[in-house]
Parts: C-alpha cells; sequence; structure tokens
C-alpha cells in the first residue's frame, strides 16, 4: 500500500521538477554551478523517494540493493575521476541513461494498449540504444581506448542508410502489432546504429556528439514519462533534451561548424583527423629564464589555458605565478576559449579548483579587443583555439571557427610539449610567427621552472 497520497506525490514531484529547473539555471554560471549541483541532487533524492513511498513494489529488497551497489561503483568513480576525464565520465553516465531508458520501454512493450504508446516505446528503445552504444563509443575514444581519428570503413554510409530503413520498419511494425521480437531487433539496429554514427567523428568533434547524445538520452526519458504517465520524467527528460541541444549548437558554433557537418563529415573526408604527424620547421624556442624575464618585466598579461593545462595538472602552479605576477604590480588574466578543454566550462572548473578570482576570467568576446594592449600571452597547452588558419586557411577542418586573436599580442610564449598539431592535424603558422616562442616540456614542470624564476627575480 502506498504511502502518499496522489495529491502529495504530485506535490513532491512539482518540488523535484522545481529543483532540476533551478540546478539547469545554478549551473549556468561557475559562481553558482555548486550550489546548482547540490540542488539538482536533491530534486533526483526528492523523486527517488517519492516513487518509493507513492507506488506498490513488489520488489523493494531488490531495488534497494540494486541503488546499493550502483552507489558503491559510481562514488569512488566519482570522487576519484580528474578533470582530465570528466568528458569521459559524462559520456559513460549518458550512456547509461539512454541504455537503461531503451530497456525499461522493451519490458513495458508488453502492458501498453495505445498505439501511440508502443510509438514511444518504439522511439525510446531505438533512440536510447543509439544513445547507450554511441556513448561507450566516445568513451573509449576519449579515453584512448579507440584512436580519435574518424574510422569508417568503404561503403559505411550505405550500411548506415540500410540500418536506418530497417529501423524504420521495425518501429512501424511494433507499433501496429506490439512486437516483442521486433523491438527486441529494433534495440540491436539502434546498438548498432550508435556505434555506425559516432566511429566517423573524430579530433575535437567527439566532446560536441556526447553533448548531442545527451540530448537523445533526455528525448528518451521524455518518452518513457509518456510511456509510463510520469510527469516529472516528461519534465526531466524534456530538460535534458532541451538544454543538451542547445549546448551541442553552442559548441557547434563555438567551433564555426553545423552539427550535421560534425556528424556526417567523416563520411566526405570533412572531420578532424586528429593528426599525429610533428613539424620540423624551425621555430623559435627559449628557457624558463628568458620566459620569466619577458613576464616580469611586462605590464598585461593575458593566460589561454588548453587542454594541455589540464592533461598536466597544472592548474595550481599556473594560479601562483599569476599571484606571483600580481605581487609586482603585473595584471594577469585568463582568456577562456567556449570549447577550450574537451568541453564547456572545463577551463573555468579546473581554474576554480586553484581559486582563482573569477574576474579574471575572461570570455573569448570580452577578451579579445584586450590581446592588442597585452604585452605577453601565455598559451599553456592550447593550439587549435589560437589557430588563425580558423580565419585565414579556407580548407582547414577549423576555417570558420571563432578564435582567441592572441597573434595581435606584442609577444606570445607557448608550452607545449612537442611540434605535434593540435585535434584538428593541422600546423599552428601562429608557431612560427617573429613574436612567438615556444617553451618545450611538461605544462607544471615548465610553469614550475618559470615560477622559480620570477620569484628570484
Amino acid at each position: 500500500m502506498s504511502l502518499l497520497s496522489p495529491e502529495w506525490t504530485a506535490v513532491l514531484y512539482l518540488a523535484a521538477a522545481a529543483c532540476f529547473i533551478l540546478a539547469l539555471k545554478g549551473l549556468g554560471n561557475p559562481r553558482t554551478a555548486r550550489r546548482g549541483n547540490l540542488i539538482g541532487a536533491t530534486g533526483a533524492a526528492i523523486a527517488v523517494l517519492t516513487v518509493f513511498l507513492s507506488t506498490d513494489l513488489d520488489n523493494v529488497p531488490l531495488v534497494v540493493a540494486v541503488i546499493i551497489v550502483g552507489a558503491l561503483i559510481a562514488t569512488p568513480v566519482s570522487r576519484r575521476v580528474q578533470m582530465t576525464a570528466m568528458p569521459q565520465l559524462v559520456a559513460l553516465f549518458n550512456g547509461v541513461g539512454g541504455g537503461a531508458a531503451a530497456i525499461v520501454a522493451l519490458l513495458e512493450l508488453a502492458h501498453v494498449e495505445t498505439q501511440f504508446a508502443a510509438g514511444a516505446i518504439a522511439f525510446t528503445v531505438l533512440v536510447g540504444a543509439v544513445s547507450f552504444s554511441g556513448s561507450c563509443i566516445t568513451f573509449a575514444k576519449l579515453q584512448g581506448i579507440l584512436p580519435g581519428r574518424p574510422l569508417i570503413f568503404p561503403g559505411q554510409a550505405w550500411v548506415m542508410g540500410l540500418v536506418l530503413i530497417a529501423a524504420v520498419g521495425l518501429a512501424v511494425a511494433v507499433v501496429i502489432d506490439r512486437w516483442m521480437p521486433g523491438a527486441s531487433l529494433l534495440l540491436v539496429l539502434g546498438l548498432i546504429a550508435g556505434v555506425l554514427l559516432v566511429n566517423p567523428v573524430g579530433g575535437a568533434d567527439v566532446p560536441i556528439v556526447i553533448s548531442l547524445l545527451n540530448a537523445f538520452t533526455g528525448l528518451t526519458v521524455a518518452a518513457s514519462g509518456l510511456v509510463l504517465g510520469n510527469v516529472l520524467l516528461l519534465v526531466a527528460g524534456t530538460l535534458v533534451g532541451a538544454s543538451g541541444t542547445i549546448l551541442t549548437r553552442a559548441m557547434a558554433s563555438a567551433m564555426g561548424r553545423n552539427v550535421s557537418g560534425i556528424i556526417f563529415g567523416a563520411f566526405k573526408g570533412g572531420s578532424t583527423a586528429g593528426s599525429t604527424v610533428v613539424s620540423e620547421r624551425p621555430v623559435r624556442s627559449s628557457s624558463a629564464e628568458d620566459v620569466a624575464i619577458l613576464l616580469a618585466y611586462a605590464q598585461r598579461v593575458i593566460v589561454v589555458p588548453g587542454y594541455g593545462l589540464a592533461v598536466a595538472q597544472a592548474q595550481h602552479t599556473m594560479a601562483e605565478l599569476a599571484s606571483t605576477l600580481e605581487g609586482k604590480g603585473i595584471e594577469v588574466v585568463y582568456g577562456i576559449h567556449p570549447v577550450a578543454g574537451r568541453m564547456p566550462g572545463h577551463m573555468n572548473v579546473l581554474l576554480a579548483e586553484a581559486n582563482v578570482p573569477y574576474e579574471q576570467l575572461k570570455e573569448m568576446d570580452e577578451v579579445n579587443p584586450q590581446f592588442k594592449t597585452a604585452d605577453v600571452v601565455l598559451v599553456v597547452g592550447a593550439n587549435d583555439v589560437v589557430n588563425p588558419a580558423a580565419k585565414t586557411s579556407p580548407g582547414s577542418p577549423i576555417y570558420g571557427m571563432p578564435i582567441l586573436d592572441v597573434e595581435a599580442a606584442r609577444q606570445v610564449v607557448f608550452l607545449k610539449r612537442s611540434m605535434r598539431p593540435g585535434f584538428a592535424g593541422i600546423e599552428n603558422e601562429l608557431l612560427y610567427a617573429p613574436q612567438t616562442t615556444l617553451l618545450f616540456g611538461d605544462a607544471k614542470a615548465s610553469l614550475t621552472k618559470v615560477l622559480s624564476a620570477v620569484k628570484s627575480l
């Protein structure tokens, strides 16, 4: 017997939905992101508790056991994951959500009576399976289990087309006849379609696909809400689907590309390739001591952080260097590209860990006019987001992508491990410009040497 009346159940679901909306609002700003995350977690807890108290469950011990096992797995993984691996964790969480929605829908097929509900189930099974397998591939690409470059084979576009046609046919059969074997086959085709969809995507495009698959998962959860008659699932799924879609478009816009070009570009050779070819062209390199002198005699320094900063876990050293420079009367700000790192907000969170003041974090539109007044721009582990090819090379895979106008600065210092190109697989002509000098090595080790040299001046 349920312990909550329908009225109280509705009130608690409304409270949970309000928490989800407030959480999204909070996550939109670094200052309120932690609070937003806690509000969202509170909403999820209210939702789960409401289900237990308002539903007659026959297998409560089994459900509780599964929740405990999931928590025992997820808690240590989430606490130990590095910020550099956060996109992979997001991909896994997203995939699990899509897969769960697909399985629930498959089990509900035997209990639905209308074609509308059967249609929602067919949609959930197909799209949820695509989200699950696609998310697994994005995880493998970012983790290095699979190559980051596009993986294609002859006739892949035709195979994808045949899979989608077969999936549509099975979906129609499921809607008309509630055909359970057809729904199971639809699940298999969805898994295949997810692999075929994501395999051709490479390089810097993978995080954008994670966001797109997140939107897919949200839509499947919303469709599950229709099937189960659960308003909260419908609201939560719609919020995830909408926010995922907005984020996907924002990320694609920040790269000057469209979503269809990202997804289908590799079929015609247009996706970023993630080349590993190392350039042998001569560049001007320098020592940590020389870079320290350059920074110490500057009046205004702009730091451009990138994925290399995250990989080296150098954010604390960078923050200490900035504080030391500020102690010498030098103005220091950070220029943040919308897709710096591997997902929006990646650099903001990373620098927040090092207690960098929010006021020093300048978004691209705000910082771009300031580069021409900067004495030194310190680029730490970034490449494609400062590559002038985005404005000067129409044939480049990043052409049209808005970039940070680093080339306008008086002096540019690049901290790089090697001359290996960025995710886009193309050379950065800024590395060979007369105002540019390179400091090779691990970002944390290089910054530590520079910091020590600055302190000794």
